[in-house]
C-alpha cells in the first residue's frame, strides 16, 4: 500500500508544480457540499482505492482505517462487537467513505447526545499541500498535547490536505 501513498504524494507534486486545483475525492457521495469546482479545471485524486481496516480492538473502542474505506463496509464491522460510530454519519450512497465524513464534519441526529465527528478523531495522518507526510494526535487520548492539528481536518473539505490514515 506505500505505492499507493507514493502515487498520492506524485499526484499532490504534480498538482503543485502546475498549480493546478486537486479535488481529493473519494466515494464521491458529498459532491454537493462545499465550494462547486468545474471539473475540467480539477485535478482528481481519488482515494477510494486506499481502504480497508488497519488496526481495530473492539475492547479499547479504537479503530485505525484508511480514508477510503467505505462507511458501509465499516458499520457491520463494528456491530459485531456491538458496536456503532456514535456519531451516527449520514451516508447519502453507499459509496460514503470515512475519509469523506471527515473532510466535510457531518454527523447524524445523534451528535446532541454523542458529540460531533470532531469529538472522535483522536488522530490522524495526512500528505498537505507539498506531499509531506503528516501526523497528529495518537491511538489515545492522552496522546494528545496542545491544540489538536487532527481535529482541524474535521470539516476542512481536504483544503489543508490528504486524509489517508485517520485513527
Amino acid at each position: 500500500m506505500q505505492n499507493l501513498v507514493d502515487h498520492f504524494i506524485q499526484h499532490i507534486h504534480s498538482a503543485a508544480s502546475t498549480r493546478s486545483a486537486l479535488l481529493i475525492q473519494g466515494g464521491n457521495s458529498k459532491h454537493f457540499y462545499g465550494n462547486a469546482t468545474n471539473p475540467a479545471e480539477t485535478d482528481v485524486l481519488n482515494v477510494t482505492p486506499y481502504s480497508g481496516v488497519v488496526d481495530y480492538d473492539p475492547s479499547e473502542l479504537v479503530i485505525t482505517v484508511k480514508a477510503g474505506t467505505r462507511l458501509a463496509e465499516l458499520e457491520p464491522l463494528l456491530l459485531q462487537s456491538n458496536q456503532i460510530l456514535a456519531f451516527e454519519p449520514p451516508h447519502f450512497t453507499e459509496n460514503a467513505t470515512l475519509g469523506g465524513t471527515i473532510a466535510a464534519g457531518l454527523s447524524g441526529p445523534r451528535r446532541a447526545y454523542r458529540g460531533s465527528v470532531s469529538d472522535f478523531v483522536l488522530g490522524i495522518r495526512l500528505l498537505d499541500g507539498q506531499g509531506h507526510d503528516l501526523r497528529f494526535g495518537g491511538r489515545t487520548m492522552k496522546n494528545v498535547a496542545g491544540y489538536d492539528v487532527s481535529r482541524l481536518m474535521v470539516g476542512s473539505l481536504g483544503t489543508l490536505g490528504v486524509i489517508w490514515k485517520p485513527h
